[in-house]
């Protein structure tokens, strides 16, 4: 039998585009055997943290597996292919709000060891630059939370990270 609604519940729930939660994905494309790390620059004309450093990064499309959403940022923003079974999950962002999500977004952070292709700019519009750089010397104009989530990684310490919930 059905509770009866009382007045801290809402008689009609939100439409499910409105109320959820953005589901995010991003990739550490990391070359163990050089300790390196492919990041890009954000150029002027991101829509998001311009001229800030970044791992490869995208909001999911309506249905999209996070797997799938992995996949294809990382092609999308950087040339590089990678198969489902070379992912490995690394890491956790639980946002209680970010950009285009003002009901929060949770990132599923991934590293890949292998992969086809080269690192390329295939987003000009979107990003200055991409690079590999060493893990000793990221830069300190990052996006707060992939860069507290790749150091996390690196140093192999916390697989989540909680922002904005206080």
């Amino acid at each position: 039998m059905a509770q009866p609604p009382t007045d801290d519940q809402p008689k009609t729930p939100k439409p499910a585009l409105e109320s959820m939660t953005l589901m995010v994905a991003t990739v550490i494309a990391h070359d163990k055997a050089t300790n390196r790390v492919v990041l890009l620059q954000r150029s002027d004309q991101a829509k998001f943290a311009k001229g800030m450093w970044d791992i490869p990064v995208g909001k999911s499309e309506p249905g999209e597996p996070i797997t799938a959403t992995a996949v294809r940022e990382l092609y999308e923003e950087i040339g590089l292919t990678v198969g489902l079974e070379a992912f490995k999950a690394a890491h956790i962002i639980h946002g209680a709000w970010g950009v285009k999500a003002s009901n929060g977004f949770c990132t599923v952070v991934f590293v890949a060891h292998e992969w086809s292709g080269e690192p390329e700019n295939s987003e000009p519009r979107e990003h200055a630059q991409v690079r590999w750089v060493d893990t000793k010397a990221i830069p300190k104009e990052f996006v707060e939370t992939t860069a507290s989530a790749l150091h996390r990684y690196l140093a192999g310490g916390p697989q989540v990270s909680l922002g904005g919930w206080e």
